[in-house]
């Protein structure tokens, strides 16, 4: 009797964990997001930026990795152009090697196509192109409303949140309007859009703010994610697999864990850097292969242009000196020696300007500096 007693247990126990897998899987099974890029970029004739392939892949391959469906729009459908990218990048070889992917990019579906009953959340990709079209998409600007009024999410990574700023719900309020939010900061724009940022019709932070948004960020660059219910946004392209995750979350999926791509790494330290984590300039430096030290370095570069205190100085020098023998650039040396030089250091200045010289004699800029710091 005891036996039979156990075995039924064991059966009932079997049972419930089959009925949960089975619940589960089909959960997982039933949600669909809608990706959306821009069809802005055109190459030939008048040059237009188009959409970010790295966040696409990125994104895309969370939603595969968790066996979520995707869509993929564009305001006019059909074939779009992204800007330039690296097709060897892990991620992005992955995707180029996707059929599946690739037959939706280069037939993609019209927005104004779309049923928004179809899908339980909506992914827009960044990439400067998502400025011009985007916000002015009628037919965007419902559908996001429709699927957020649905109970669905709304997420957005970079510049893709330009896709939010027109967007209003059935009371007539703007969708960011009172809610944390988040894109491609002001700073960033100038430090790094200055191709397009003269053609833009507004600055993205300036109007997520003018719409009512509680905007929020980070450094330059670095990961950062908002989150207000069934709206999520990221800041730049290394927000994207956080954004994408937390899209999944929403859905009622715990994500799957991915390894982290090295870019995504590179800046994760960097950011530990700026915190004054001592260890991680130090897995940097140990770990080269792991790490895209060239990344760290041009990174604390770009820093240095916003750095204004003397802790912000000392993490960009610390950046550009762990990349200079992997970058090996005269004009990195020099703002290295300029950084040693401004934070007291003018010992160090004159070392690196010496060895600067010594690998190029001609190097005008070294000898003027290193003439001026023996004077």
């Amino acid at each position: 009797m005891k036996q039979l007693t156990l075995l039924l247990t064991k059966l009932v126990i079997l049972s419930a964990l089959l009925l949960s897998t089975l619940a589960q899987a089909n959960n997982e099974q039933d949600k669909k997001v809608l990706m959306v890029l821009s069809g802005y970029g055109q190459q030939q004739g008048e040059e237009r930026p188009g959409y970010e392939f790295d966040e696409f892949a990125k994104a895309y391959l969370v939603f595969k990795n968790n066996h979520v469906e995707v869509d993929i729009a564009s305001p006019q459908g059909g074939p779009i152009l992204a800007d330039k990218y690296n097709p060897e990048t892990e991620y992005n070889a992955l995707v180029l090697d996707d059929a599946t992917a690739m037959s939706k990019l280069e037939n993609t579906l019209a927005i104004s196509k779309i049923n928004s009953a179809d899908y339980q959340g909506i992914f827009v990709v960044g990439g400067k192109g998502a400025m011009f079209d985007l916000p002015k998409d009628y037919s965007l600007q419902q559908l996001i409303a429709d699927v957020y009024q649905q109970q669905g999410t709304i997420a957005a990574v970079c510049h893709g949140p330009a896709a939010l700023v027109d967007v209003k719900l059935q009371d007539g309020s703007y969708l960011v309007a009172n809610k944390a939010v988040n894109g491609f900061t002001n700073l960033e724009e100038q430090l790094f859009g200055k191709k397009w940022i003269n053609h833009f019709e507004f600055m993205l932070e300036d109007k997520l703010v003018e719409r009512g948004g509680q905007f929020q960020s980070s450094d330059i660059m670095l990961n950062h994610v908002a989150i207000d219910g069934k709206l999520i946004t990221g800041q730049n392209p290394s927000s994207t697999v956080a954004v994408a995750n937390e899209l999944v979350r929403s859905l009622g999926i715990t994500p799957k864990p991915m390894p982290a791509y090295e870019d995504d790494r590179t800046l994760a330290l960097v950011a530990k850097v700026l915190q004054d984590d001592p260890s991680a300039a130090k897995s940097l430096s140990a770990n080269p292969d792991k790490y895209q030290l060239p990344l760290a370095g041009m990174y604390g570069f770009y820093y240095l242009k916003v750095a204004e205190t003397e802790q912000q100085l000392t993490h960009a020098l610390t950046l550009m000196t762990l990349a200079k023998e992997a970058i090996n650039n005269p004009r990195l040396d020099m703002e290295i020696a300029k950084t040693q030089q401004k934070l007291g250091h003018k010992k160090q200045a004159a070392e690196t300007l010496t060895q600067l010289i010594a690998a190029k004699p001609d190097f005008q800029p070294a000898i003027d500096m290193l003439e001026s710091l023996s004077l």
